[in-house]
């Protein structure tokens, strides 16, 4: 399988922008960006980002707003805020260099067991097996091995499997290998079967089980959360307020929210304590929109509110409308800014 897969890989490797260094920030970089995101949207944010922060010095010296803005609109916005106090904690404790040894790497924030494994391989040349979602796909079909991924024994078990497996010569190349193998020939669906050089092998294959592998524990149910967004604005200025740490959309800004248990009416607006402190002229309900994320369902309501008395705020924060590119939002308000033609 080993010698199969090197190959395979020599004769179909991907050209991606950070193939081809041993530099561990730009090998961290990518492999950060790339979780739960596709190839072609991980190269647009990795050379962007790549771009503003060329190496961990000039991340560690950028503020929340700057590293979340270049990451606005890719998500799960806990991995940027990570990345920061990483590259901070890099400069501080190491003296602006990278730590070599995946026991080192794995102390770090954000940095889990696949990065570490990852950037130790692929840089130092460190003995030690990445498991992904690719890996899972392709041990599980190999193998045949029906226990469930997202569970703690399934991994376990592949991290074992796969720990047996690397070789000590060029372990990042192999690793590279197994995660191409995964992505282009043995995807998720249709995969490249009859030509695959494995199949003579492939247990999966010789039992027709292609198909269903690899299991995964049934997930639960979307938690389902209804949003009232507020559009506050005397024309010139508007609202906008933080979000916090402990739920989804991590730091980045947003309209002023009121989250309810069914979805409010004008009625309910209006009665709403938090409008008190304004002298409301027009209520208006613009639209209504469904957000899915993994594991939530959001009913989204903006809603317009003009008022004349926007100075005498004393919560959120009031911009005019020309800076509010300067803040990273959530997607559907960045929808909701382009719908309402305010040039976001």
């Amino acid at each position: 399988m080993i010698n199969q897969l090197l190959t395979w890989y020599g004769q179909h490797k991907r050209e991606l922008p950070w193939r081809g260094t041993s530099d561990p920030y730009k090998i961290w970089v990518s492999e950060i960006i790339l979780q739960q995101t596709q190839i072609k949207t991980g190269i647009k944010y990795y050379n962007k980002f790549i771009t503003v922060f060329p190496n961990v010095k000039s991340l560690s010296l950028a503020t929340e707003i700057e590293v979340l803005k270049i990451w606005e609109g890719l998500g799960y916005y806990k991995r940027a805020l990570n990345m920061l106090h990483t590259a901070k904690a890099i400069v501080r404790d190491y003296n602006n260099v990278f730590p070599v040894e995946y026991n080192e790497l794995i102390k770090l924030k954000g940095i889990g067991a696949y990065t570490a494994a990852a950037i130790s391989s692929i840089c130092y040349n460190e003995k030690r097996a990445v498991v992904d979602g690719n890996v899972y796909r392709v041990l599980s079909r190999f193998y045949n091995i029906k226990t469930p991924i997202n569970t703690h024994i399934g991994q376990k078990k592949f991290q074992k499997i796969a720990d047996k497996l690397i070789p000590d010569q060029n372990p990042g190349t192999y690793n590279q290998a197994i995660m191409d193998f995964g992505s282009t020939h043995c995807k998720k669906n249709n995969p490249k079967c009859n030509i695959c050089p494995l199949k003579n092998n492939c247990k999966g294959f010789k039992l027709n089980n292609i198909c269903n592998l690899p299991v995964k524990k049934f997930s639960k149910k979307l938690k389902t959360r209804h949003f009232n967004y507020f559009f506050i604005t005397d024309d010139e200025y508007f609202i906008i307020e933080q979000r916090g740490i402990n739920d989804i959309w991590s730091k980045l800004y947003q309209l002023p929210l009121i989250e309810s248990e069914i979805p409010m009416n004008r009625k309910l607006v209006g009665q709403n304590s938090c409008f008190e402190q304004f002298n409301i002229l027009e209520v208006q309900h613009d639209y209504n929109t469904i957000h899915i994320l993994s594991h939530q369902k959001l009913i989204i309501s903006f809603w317009q509110v003009k008022t004349n008395r926007l100075e005498l705020i004393t919560t959120g924060i009031r911009i005019k409308k020309i800076d509010m590119k300067k803040y990273p939002f959530p997607k559907p308000l960045q929808k909701y800014f382009d719908k309402a033609h305010l040039n976001y």
